[in-house]
């Protein structure tokens, strides 16, 4: 049996003890609610149902963010998208709320809102993971198992389609020329060898020259960044004629980086250089859809390209490659 007491305060003080379960403890403003509390939870208890969700009743979204970035967050190896994305969910006033007070609706709710202020459908699709998944690591982790997550009671937004822009003719050599008259020895250079490398802007700013043999015309990349980085990474490249040509004529920083400055300085000039040359809709990424259907043009084969890019899945090297129908003429006839 449950014992009720009523407290100095007015209100009443519940305790549950049962063989097999832990102590639980509460309060209630009547005592009708706390017979009520009692029954539900004994009833529970009974049927071997019972999940203490105490915790998630008295942590906000916030601090349950502020626990999710230390213990999940901060160990990724590349960390600072997940925590951009954390400090402005702390921002919004559901983050003031209780875990276990939040529910679908509040997130459909911010969706509609993000969508009313212009954001992407892919951005909303990674902030309403983000927090699906701190739902799902409370209940797995941290011994919320009473705690339902609500993120998966709402449509999700379907996130980007697959882009198939690629560099229009004459773009490849203003935007060099252009790249190369902002002052920044490195800008052209990353330009050049995104497209002929076929690199993720992340693994290309991390190069460094030890890992070039120009004699041999190969790019090693050292197994400890495949597991670095969750997207595939090859282990060689070969390099083309015109990643040799630019290579050779790169300035040396002395710490060994191929790139003396972040990635960061070199796509604030790579937008500022789009939006002079009125060049729209695109994107550094595309730099790599570009290399791997070059790859494709070229002649290689699906096998030869996947080990040049690191694809896993001749399904994503597809989405990634886009053939001008003009430059099949000559295959078919």
């Amino acid at each position: 049996m449950a014992s009720i007491q009523k407290t100095r305060e007015g209100n009443y003080k519940i305790q549950i003890r049962r063989k097999g379960w832990p102590a639980w403890f509460g309060t209630a403003d009547t005592s009708v609610e706390a017979h009520r509390i009692a029954r539900a939870i004994e009833s529970d208890m009974d049927r071997g149902t019972y999940r203490d969700n105490r915790e998630a009743e008295s942590t906000t979204l916030a601090e349950a963010f502020d626990r999710y970035g230390s213990d999940f967050s901060s160990r990724k190896a590349h960390p600072e998208r997940d925590l951009q994305r954390i400090e402005r969910w702390k921002q919004h006033p559901l983050a003031q709320r209780f875990m276990a007070t939040l529910r679908g609706a509040d997130f459909a709710a911010y969706r509609d809102e993000r969508r009313r202020a212009g954001r992407a459908e892919n951005t909303i699709r990674l902030e309403l993971q983000l927090v699906s998944h701190l739902f799902e690591m409370a209940r797995k982790e941290w011994g919320w198992e009473g705690q339902p997550n609500p993120l998966k009671n709402i449509r999700k937004p379907s996130g980007t389609k697959a882009r198939d822009r690629r560099l229009h003719p004459g773009e490849r050599e203003r935007l060099a020329v252009a790249l190369a008259a902002t002052g920044n020895p490195w800008a052209t250079p990353a330009f050049e060898l995104a497209v002929e490398t076929t690199l993720r802007k992340t693994m290309l700013f991390e190069l460094r020259w030890e890992w070039i043999s120009l004699a041999d015309r190969v790019l090693t990349i050292p197994r400890a960044y495949h597991q670095r980085v969750n997207k595939g990474v090859p282990h060689e490249i070969p390099l083309s004629s015109k990643a040799m040509a630019v290579l050779q004529a790169m300035p040396r920083s002395i710490d060994g980086r191929v790139f003396g400055c972040t990635a960061n300085a070199v796509l604030m000039l790579w937008k500022r250089t789009l939006k002079r040359l009125k060049i729209s809709d695109l994107r550094w990424h595309d730099l790599r859809h570009e290399g791997v259907s070059r790859l494709f043009e070229k002649g290689l084969s699906a096998i030869e390209a996947s080990s040049i890019s690191g694809h896993k899945s001749f399904v994503m090297l597809k989405r990634y490659t886009h053939l001008r129908a003009t430059d099949l003429l000559a295959k078919i006839g």
